[in-house]
């Protein structure tokens, strides 16, 4: 792609990245609840969930164990300890990190998109007051 001389097809190729990076910038002010779901849906995962489930699939077998580079480290009495360990992070950041953080996240975000709308045109403003009908004009007394 990068030798062809068409201008058409290179900002074709890419639009994939571009496109996700200007709707992002357009819903800027809302930043910060979307870094929060990233970290608790995400991060979580990416940090805690995926390698102690990794640790636990690569020595679930007692050859595995036998051969292991590293053995368990001195607080943890045997492997199983270290299997319950593992399983225990695992559990706990799926329902502490991704259920209760996720949830509080996208309860955020919605919140927000409610309040300010999904593309504001002003930056955690408050809303416009509501209008209150004025009363009707009285008879006039003679």
């Amino acid at each position: 792609m990068h030798d062809t001389r068409s201008i058409c097809l290179r900002a074709l190729a890419r639009l994939p990245v571009v496109i996700p990076i200007w709707f992002l910038a357009i819903i800027f002010p809302f930043f910060g609840p979307i870094n929060s779901a990233v970290g608790a849906l995400l991060v979580s995962f990416t940090v805690y969930i995926i390698p102690s489930a990794a640790h636990m699939l690569t020595y679930r077998k007692a050859t595995a164990r036998q051969n292991a580079a590293e053995k368990p480290p001195f607080f943890m009495p045997s492997w199983t300890a270290m299997y319950i360990f593992n399983a225990f992070i695992v559990v706990w950041v799926l329902v502490v990190g991704f259920g209760f953080g996720g949830w509080a996240s996208m309860t955020n975000f919605i919140r927000q998109i409610d309040t300010f709308g999904l593309f504001a045109k002003c930056y955690q403003c408050k809303p416009p007051p509501v209008m209150v009908a004025a009363p009707p004009p009285h008879a006039l007394h003679h």
